[in-house]
């Protein structure tokens, strides 16, 4: 049993859990920015259905959609240096950080595959014939007509995406990583007073939404400005 509910606690233990913060963005940010390289190409593969490949693409999201992310957590971390060990490569040492961005950048790859297919779809293909009809390829015109496009007509649901994210990085203390959370588990067992070190983490937590949600407002804002079409984001 935990002691008796002390208020004043959540205020002490705020700046300690704060301090690691750090740690839980670092992990949001690399695993976001590998996320929509792996996101882009997937998306690239489905839209234009490359043989095989599209085949794997459609097999991965649907893994990633359909199993836990805990349970992704740990097939990375236990998975991964026991297949890298059949071809003489031993990560078992590697920093369980790793691990979680690995894990986290798939999870968010695929994710960011179904927005992007969406969104690269949702184009007007109008404006694909009118990039070859002024002597533009098809590389061209992906990469300067269509995907700047998408982009804007994703952001929203990026921005929920990466919000989902974020939330869900208090798990990468299960593999040992001391983000928020893993500090949170330490502070409970030295104190006993697991409450207020849940409504600690709850504050930051929610504190950091609602910046991340302002943030992306204003961008979503701003690449809309020459527009009609408004959509907000939504946490």
């Amino acid at each position: 049993m935990g002691k008796a509910f002390d208020p004043s606690l959540i205020v002490d233990f705020i700046p300690t859990l704060i301090y690691y913060l750090g740690v839980t963005l670092q992990i949001l940010a690399a695993s976001v920015l590998l996320g929509m390289v792996i996101g882009i190409a997937a998306a690239i593969l489905r839209v234009f259905r490359i043989p095989v490949l599209n085949q794997f693409v459609i097999l991965y999201i649907s893994f990633i959609r359909g199993t836990p992310i805990l349970i992704q957590l740990f097939l990375v971390f236990y998975g991964l240096p026991a297949i890298l060990l059949f071809i003489n490569i031993d990560i078992s040492r590697m920093d369980a950080l790793y691990f979680v961005i690995i894990t986290y950048a798939f999870n968010n790859g695929a994710h960011f595959a179904e927005i992007f297919r969406g969104a690269i779809k949702a184009v007007d293909y109008g404006q694909t014939e009118a990039a070859y009809s002024v002597g533009m390829n098809d590389s061209q015109n992906f990469f300067r007509i269509v995907l700047p496009q998408a982009v804007r007509i994703a952001f929203p649901n990026i921005a929920n995406s990466i919000i989902g994210s974020l939330k869900d990085t208090s798990l990468a203390f299960t593999i040992g990583v001391m983000d928020m959370m893993g500090r949170g588990e330490t502070l409970i067992a030295a104190t006993a007073h697991a409450l207020e070190v849940y409504l600690s983490l709850a504050v930051i937590y929610y504190a950091v939404v609602l910046l991340f949600e302002k943030i992306f407002r204003l961008y979503e804002k701003r690449i809309n400005r020459h527009h009609s079409v408004d959509v907000s984001v939504t946490g």
